[in-house]
């Protein structure tokens, strides 16, 4: 007999169960929050003390459990010992995806300091800004980031730590990883609060600049715990494990540690629960296959465009992908051809989706088999173990059932704030709802639509065109690979909409066909007066997503 949602829902977070659900108030706000917590995310690292076998690949290194320790000890020792790291303390991290920043982030949040995540494409000019703005006392790099570190660091008084040097010439006031290590160290004994500050991630910065999102242990935790519980319910639903199934369970890390969907999901899942993490150096489809293959990968987390690459691959049916129990992950809508594509491609891998931002630790509203097969529009349920959706309107009035407008959302794994930005708070955040900017509807299933974001959609002559709608439209059209809608400058009707599409490999496409095709989906004043087609791949964050300012500076300048 089918179990409902609901009822899979009761049965994990109930009464007596790991994951109990009780009322709780944090920052005199009420929430619904899972009761059972260890204090700090030093708990949660600590589980891995004694562990046995593989806990990361990269590459061609095996780092086991015991080996992961002993290197989070001596770090967590040098920040103390050797820099005078206190809590509450900020610390660094710029480099690659690499064991170092796992062991790294795990070090700075065992000794109470804060660890401030910086996005490895930044250029000097961003890294001055964020240590400055961040006022962290040290940064950890890789060798790339070293020059582009150094200096910011040298005008503020940070130390920079650079790990995988080499023999690369340093200058005199930047250290080396290899140098600063005691052997046998062990933990400093530090007593750390779950509403201390954990982490500072900073938002993607294709606006202004980037604003330091801070949480609190408390907060990482109640996420994580939630990924943990929505695992729960689909296995409960599914009646199979939806985190290993037959195989035991492993994640591949495809996206970066530096943004909150690789470093919460992805990565403490796989401390919390003992998983062995495969690290790719950076994306490529056919290098994540053969890992697949040869680790035995059950999941996948990801942006929909790397879904889309690994499908596209020509070199796919080689290899073995049975071993996929979840294909999918976040951080973009997903075209509804993709879902059916992962759902009869995949022998296990079943398709997700989760709608999580850098304000809620990643977690969200999550679409998985068989409801994503059967709503493969929406994003998941508005409600959940302890975090709710609503509808608002410009007046923060609740939206009856199917109406468009902003979704808010609840729980405690939001963040408590940006850092030095109480401006961008109180905006932001109102009597513990978080504002997302994002424009959604909620069907009378409760499943959650996200139809854009607010500042993408385009006003033309005073009608709203929501370009979530119109890329959904032309990713129907079999010759398109990507694409992407936004608004131009129209002296007529102030806005009009645009579209920049890259075709498949061996595929041709007319501005006029595209058009044609969409006007068969879409009313007229959705088509696109404006279409660039090009074979050149658009322009993404790291996080990635596709940079609709850039497109819509370049992509139809005179």
């Amino acid at each position: 007999m089918a179990v409902s949602y609901e009822e899979a829902l009761a049965m994990v977070s109930g009464p007596g169960s790991p994951l109990e659900v009780a009322s709780r108030d944090f920052g005199g706000v009420t929430y619904r929050a899972f009761k059972n917590t260890p204090n700090s995310l030093r708990d949660i690292f600590e589980t891995a003390r004694g562990k046995e076998g593989t806990f990361i690949v990269y590459e061609d290194e095996r780092w086991s459990f015991a080996d992961h320790v002993a290197r989070v000890d001596a770090i967590a020792h040098a920040l103390v010992h050797t820099y005078g790291v206190e809590r509450g303390d900020r610390v660094a991290i710029s480099m690659r995806n690499l064991p170092e920043w796992v062991q790294t982030f795990a070090a700075i949040l065992s000794v109470g300091a804060v660890s401030v995540s910086f996005n490895a494409w930044w250029t000097e000019e961003e890294h001055d800004f964020a240590l400055e703005d961040s006022n962290s006392k040290v940064i950890f790099v890789d060798h790339e980031r070293v020059e582009r570190s150094a200096k910011p660091a040298r005008r503020l008084g940070a130390k920079v730590v650079v790990v995988r040097s080499g023999a690369m010439d340093l200058p005199d006031d930047v250290d080396r990883l290899e140098d600063i290590l005691v052997e046998g160290a062990t933990m400093p004994d530090v007593t750390i609060d779950s509403e201390d500050y954990a982490t500072i991630l900073y938002t993607s910065g294709t606006t202004g600049r980037p604003k330091g999102a801070v949480s609190t242990h408390r907060a990482v935790l109640q996420a994580m715990l939630s990924f943990a519980a929505g695992a729960g319910i689909q296995s409960i639903r599914r009646g199979a494990d939806v985190i290993g199934g037959a195989n035991p369970p492993c994640f591949i890390l495809i996206v970066p540690l530096f943004h909150v969907t690789g470093c919460v999901p992805v990565m403490m899942t796989c401390y919390t629960m003992g998983l062995k993490l495969v690290m790719m150096y950076k994306w490529d489809p056919e290098a994540a296959l053969k890992l697949i293959e040869a680790e035995q990968v059950t999941n996948f987390v990801g942006v929909p465009t790397q879904s889309w690459d690994m499908l596209e691959n020509p070199n796919f049916a080689k290899y073995d992908t049975s071993t996929l129990v979840s294909v999918g992950g976040g951080g973009a809508p997903a075209p509804q051809k993709l879902v059916g594509r992962i759902e009869s491609t995949f022998k296990a891998g079943r398709p997700n989706i989760g709608y999580g931002m850098t304000e809620t630790n990643a977690y969200g509203p999550g679409n998985y088999g068989d409801d994503y097969v059967s709503h493969p529009t929406s994003t998941g349920r508005a409600h959940m173990p302890v975090m709710d959706c609503v509808i608002r309107d410009d007046d923060f009035n609740d939206l009856p059932v199917g109406t468009r407008g902003e979704i808010w959302m609840k729980g405690p794994n939001l963040i408590s704030g940006y850092w030095n930005r109480p401006d961008a708070t109180a905006e932001t955040i109102v009597d513990g709802w978080l504002r997302s900017g994002d424009i959604g509807r909620i069907d009378d299933e409760g499943f959650l639509y996200i139809e854009d974001r607010a500042k993408d959609m385009v006003l033309r002559g005073g009608e709203n065109v929501y370009c979530a709608e119109v890329e959904s439209a032309i990713y129907e059209h079999h010759a398109i690979f990507e694409a992407a809608v936004f608004g131009v400058p129209n002296e007529r009707l102030g806005e009009e909409v645009a579209a920049v599409v890259v075709l498949r490999d061996g595929e041709t496409l007319t501005v006029e066909e595209l058009q044609t095709h969409v006007a068969h989906h879409l009313a007229a004043f959705k088509v696109p007066s404006k279409v660039l087609i090009t074979t050149e791949r658009l322009p993404r964050s790291a996080q990635g997503k596709v940079l609709k300012r850039e497109l819509r500076d370049t992509a139809f300048t005179a």
